[in-house]
């Protein structure tokens, strides 16, 4: 596996699941660094795969990472985001990039001013069939796109089965739960593939008897912005804590015909115009890894100076300015238009 650069310090900040995973993927294509971990709770232990943890931020940063992961919840992501970037450290930011916009044009600013790296982590952009996907709408395979469904969900105590949901991350105000910002994944990609979101609709609810205080279904009617020809893209996303049937695909309808991402199979689909069924046309089965793996190589050439990020701090950005948009029009029951300018001066002020 190619390995751009030696990096000799390591940090990753949070050790649930998702940190876990980075620590163990960071020792794998970095044997030799010295790897620690930021956790709230003091241990003597030493945490598998590295080589020390700190309780406090202070300590992190005398120890002088040269990267570090930032994968502790949300609403804690900008204060400890904000210290290292001003001690010039590379920043992978875990997804969303936080749990609101406060703060985030000071970072953004900082990172620029000490020519830090700052990548958000949305991992789905990594998957070869949500690649092919985009690729093949961008060939204009079924000519213009007049309307898109998505959609994804898997019942929220079948996560991380071995822990309690309840105390999860994702069940709790708190730390920045609930589907808006938990499955943001999908918010990111459809901007990725179809630009920029110019207003939301939205409905969130808790449907269901599970024992949380986020919202565990959203119904997001998205516009995209008009184009030279008067068009206006308009489609929607369906998301939720509540299925049992782990779902995460998008379908895209052209005038040509319609494609089809299936992200737990791996499959894009395609339907011309006058077919009698679907047709297979990529299949890529996803390990677990596959994509955090490629997401540590392009962070490592971000670094290095061969490209800029693919998920940049500005993109997560607008994915929480369509999540706010989305909560403001769920409480007042009216379109939103999602005002990237606007809002950044506002958080200036």
């Amino acid at each position: 596996m190619e390995v751009l650069m030696l990096i000799k310090r390591i940090l990753v900040v949070g050790l649930g699941s998702i940190g876990t995973r980075h620590l163990r993927i960071a020792r794998e294509l970095h044997p030799g660094a010295d790897i620690r971990v930021l956790r709230h709770q003091k241990s003597v232990l030493i945490p598998e795969f590295a080589d020390g943890s700190f309780s406090i931020i202070e300590e992190a940063l005398a120890f002088a990472p040269e990267i570090a992961v930032i994968a502790s919840p949300a609403t804690l992501h900008i204060t400890s985001a904000l210290l290292l970037a001003e001690a010039g450290v590379h920043l992978l930011i875990e997804k969303p990039l936080s749990a609101s916009t406060d703060g985030i044009a000071i970072l953004l600013e900082t990172c620029q001013h000490r020519g830090v790296a700052l990548m958000v982590g949305y991992n789905l952009r990594f998957f070869p069939s949500l690649q092919q996907f985009r690729s093949l709408l961008h060939e204009n395979v079924i000519g213009k796109v007049i309307s898109f469904r998505s959609e994804t969900g898997q019942y929220l105590p079948s996560w991380r089965p071995d822990t309690d949901y309840r105390d999860s991350v994702s069940a709790l105000r708190e730390l920045g739960g609930g589907v808006l910002l938990e499955l943001s994944h999908e918010l990111d990609y459809l901007r990725w593939i179809f630009g920029e979101v110019e207003w939301v609709r939205a409905t969130l609810c808790r449907q269901s008897t599970l024992e949380i205080d986020v919202e565990d279904t959203a119904h997001l009617v998205l516009g995209f912005n008009v184009s030279e020809d008067g068009f206006g893209l308009v489609g929607t996303l369906n998301m939720d804590f509540v299925r049992h049937d782990i779902t995460r695909r998008c379908t895209a309808i052209g005038e040509k015909g319609s494609l089809r991402w299936n992200g737990v199979t791996g499959v894009v689909d395609h339907y011309p115009a006058g077919a009698g069924e679907w047709s297979e046309l990529f299949r890529y089965k996803q390990q677990r890894d596959d994509s955090y793996l490629a997401e540590w190589q392009h962070f490592l050439k971000c670094i290095e100076g061969s490209t800029t990020p693919m998920i940049s701090g500005e993109d997560g950005l607008q994915v929480l300015h369509m999540i706010e948009a989305a909560r403001l029009s769920s409480a007042s029951g009216i379109e939103i238009p999602v005002n990237k300018r606007e809002r950044i001066v506002k958080e200036n002020e």
